[in-house]
């Protein structure tokens, strides 16, 4: 990294781990910022941790009223950051959609890691899921949604995230500098 970074932003295609990835760095001590959706909670998620659920009414309120700093749809389903989880949180999962809406001034303040994962495993994740998601439409809106992506400056491939400590530690003492 060439300077300081103040969030790093997690983007990758569904069951790329970004979930499983952000678990770790929250447990290392990154604040996770936890965003607003209209998607149904899956097995395990819970409000308020993993995601705030709402109802399209209420996002489309929202987004009306200018509360989010980002928010895409994908799939039919909104996602939103909302400007007090962003300005108060220093770990993101965002959309490549949602990460070209962020102001020029918060991406270059960003670490933006792509996890690029084999569609195989990817795959495989998806079909031990139980949620309202079918696999082969999610791989085709993936396939769309970053087919163009570029806007990254960290990449892992690696799914089970083996070289995440130097990574991690690296931003952690960067972040403590500031």
């Amino acid at each position: 990294m060439d300077s300081l970074k103040k969030r790093v932003i997690l983007v990758g295609k569904g069951a790329s781990g970004k979930d499983h990835l952000r678990k770790m760095l929250t447990d290392a001590g990154l604040k996770y910022c936890v965003s607003h959706t209209t998607r149904p909670p899956r097995s395990g998620e819970k409000e308020g941790e993993d995601y705030y659920f709402v109802d399209t009414q209420e996002a489309k309120s929202m987004i009306d009223r200018g509360l989010f700093v980002e928010y895409t749809e994908f799939n039919g389903w909104i996602y939103g950051t909302s400007l007090p989880e962003f300005n108060s949180s220093d770990l993101f999962i965002m959309t490549p959609s949602g990460l070209s809406k962020i102001s020029k001034k918060d991406r270059s303040e960003s670490l933006v890691v792509l996890l690029e994962i084999s569609e195989e495993i990817r795959r495989e994740r998806m079909s031990k899921r139980r949620d309202a998601d079918d696999v082969d439409r999610r791989i085709i809106a993936d396939e769309l949604d970053f087919s163009e992506f570029k806007d990254y400056d960290y990449l892992i491939s690696e799914p089970f995230f083996t070289d995440l400590p130097n990574f991690l530690m690296d931003f952690k003492n960067k972040n403590q500098e500031v």
